[in-house]
C-alpha cells in the first residue's frame, strides 16, 4: 500500500516530524530525559522515513535537521560584533544540511538512499564533524559502529519491499546491531578535580574582570590542594591571557604544582604566532600542550586561500588566526598517561589512538550559551570514547564538565 502525501504533509509536516525524530536524542539528553527505548524508536523512525519518503520531503527534512542540530553556531558571532548574523548563520547551516541529506533525494530507491546515507557518515561539510548520522544511537539499544549502522540501514531499506505484518521480517536483522554496553578501561589511580566555571563571554576577556578571574582560579587550585587531589583541571582559556607573557602568574602556578599537578587552558604566543593551549604544571615543571585541530570559522577559516585572509580580517577582525602543533601532547601524572585535548579536539577521531586510554579535555562553551551545544559536544565525546575504549576527563566553562565514557 502506498501512502498519498498532500502538499502540506510532503512539504511541511512530514519534514519537520522527520527532523524532530532524528534530533530527539539530543533534546532528551539536554533536558535529562534520556531513554534508550525512546532513542532507539525515534532513530529508527527517522531513518526509515529518510529512506522511503518523497524526494522533496527528504530535501526539506535536511534543512530542519541542520537547524535543530546547529542553530546555536551563530551565537558566537555576537562576540565579534556580528550579532546581526546569528540567524543568518543558522539559516546557512540549514541550507548546507538540506543539500547534505538532499543527496538522498536524487533517487527514490531505498537501497541506493541507504548507500548514500552510509557514505555521508564519512563526509564533513566545511571540515565540521558534528553532524554524524550514527550519533543518533549513542544512547540506545543499537550500536553505532559503521557495520552496525550499515546493518540498520539495510534492514530499514529492505522492509520497504514488504507490506502489512511482513514488514517486520527484515527488522529481525536489527537484532544483529543490538549493543547495550561498551568496554571501559579502569579509572587511573589519580585523584582528579575538574573545575567547572560559568563565566559569560561578555565579561571573560574584559581587563576589569581579570583580577577576579585570577583569584577564582587560584582559590580553586588551593581548594583542590586542601582536599588532597593529585591533579586539578581548569577549563579552556581559564587564564584569559598569553601565559608566557605573565611570568609572575606562571611562577605562582609552578610553586603550587609542588603540591598538586595543575592543567589549565590559556593562550600562548611564540614567534609572532598565537596558540590555543593547555599548560601543565607538575612538580615545578611546565609542559605546553598546543592545540592540533582548530575550530572551523572559530579559529581558522575553511575557505580557499584567496578568501581566507579577507574574511578573517574584515569579518572576524583577525580573531580566527590561530595556528596548530603537528601532533597532540601526552603527559604523565603519577604514572598515568593522559592526552591533552582543547575543546573541539575532544570531538575528533584523530585524538583517539590505540595507545591512549585517558584524555583530559578543556572547553569554553560560554560562546554558545544558552543552547544545546554542550550537550552535542558531550554526546560526541561519548561517541568517540566508546568507540576507542577511552575515558575523557572534561573541564568546561559554560556547561559540559564531567567524566565521559
Amino acid at each position: 500500500m502506498k501512502y498519498r502525501y498532500t502538499p502540506f504533509m510532503e512539504l511541511l509536516l512530514a519534514p519537520l516530524l522527520i527532523a524532530l525524530f532524528f534530533s530527539a536524542f539530543i533534546y532528551w539528553e539536554h533536558f535529562a530525559l534520556t531513554s534508550k527505548a525512546l532513542n532507539t524508536f525515534s532513530g529508527l523512525i527517522a531513518l526509515y522515513a529518510l529512506l522511503h519518503a518523497p524526494k522533496r520531503t527528504v530535501l526539506i527534512s535536511g534543512f530542519w535537521i541542520g537547524l535543530l542540530w546547529c542553530y546555536w553556531i551563530g551565537f558566537s558571532f555576537q562576540y565579534y560584533g556580528l550579532g546581526w548574523a546569528t540567524w543568518l548563520v543558522a539559516l546557512g547551516f540549514g541550507i548546507v544540511y538540506s543539500l547534505y541529506y538532499g543527496t538522498m533525494a536524487l533517487t527514490s530507491n531505498p537501497f541506493i538512499r541507504a548507500l548514500v546515507l552510509f557514505a555521508l557518515t564519512f563526509v564533513w561539510p566545511m571540515d565540521f564533524n558534528w553532524m554524524q548520522p550514527e550519533l543518533i544511537f549513542v544512547e540506545s539499544y543499537l550500536g553505532f559502529a559503521k557495520w552496525q549502522f550499515a546493518l540498520v540501514l539495510f534492514s530499514l531499506a529492505l522492509s520497504g519491499w514488504f507490506s502489512g505484518f511482513k514488514k517486520l521480517f527484515p527488522l529481525m536483522l536489527l537484532l544483529g546491531a543490538i549493543q547495550t554496553s561498551y568496554a571501559t578501561p579502569p579509572l587511573p589511580d589519580v585523584k582528579i578535580k575538574l573545575v567547572s566555571t560559568d563565566i559569560s563571554q561578555d565579561f571573560k576577556w574584559q581587563n576589569e574582570r581579570l583580577e577576579q578571574t585570577l583569584q577564582e582560579n587560584f582559590d580553586a587550585i588551593d581548594d583542590a590542594i586542601a582536599q588532597g587531589y593529585d591533579l586539578v583541571v581548569l577549563p579552556e582559556s581559564a587564564f584569559p591571557l598569553y601565559m608566557n607573557e605573565y611570568a609572575v602568574i606562571s611562577e605562582a602556578l609552578a610553586q603550587r604544582s609542588m603540591h598538586i599537578a595543575i592543567l589549565t587552558g590559556t593562550l600562548h604566543k611564540e614567534d609572532g604566532l598565537n596558540y590555543n593551549v593547555s599548560y601543565l604544571y607538575n612538580e615545578g615543571n611546565v609542559t605546553i600542550a598546543k592545540k592540533t585541530i582548530l575550530v572551523p570559522f572559530g579559529e581558522y577559516i575553511p575557505l580557499p586561500e584567496f578568501l581566507r585572509g579577507w574574511v578573517n580580517r574584515e569579518i572576524f577582525g583577525g580573531g580566527a588566526d590561530f595556528v596548530t602543533a603537528e601532533k597532540p601532547t601526552d603527559f604523565n601524572v603519577k604514572g598515568a598517561t593522559f592526552r591533552n585535548a582543547v575543546c573541539y579536539e575532544a570531538t575528533r577521531s584523530e585524538l583517539y589512538t590505540p595507545e591512549v586510554r585517558y584524555i583530559i579535555a578543556v572547553s569554553n562553551n560560554g560562546w554558545f550559551k544558552p543552547s544545546i551545544e554542550p550537550t552535542v559536544q558531550n554526546l560526541l565525546i561519548r561517541f568517540y570514547a566508546r568507540k576507542n575504549n577511552t575515558i575523557v576527563f572534561h573541564a568546561a566553562n559554560g556547561g559540559g564538565s564531567g567524566i565521559v565514557y
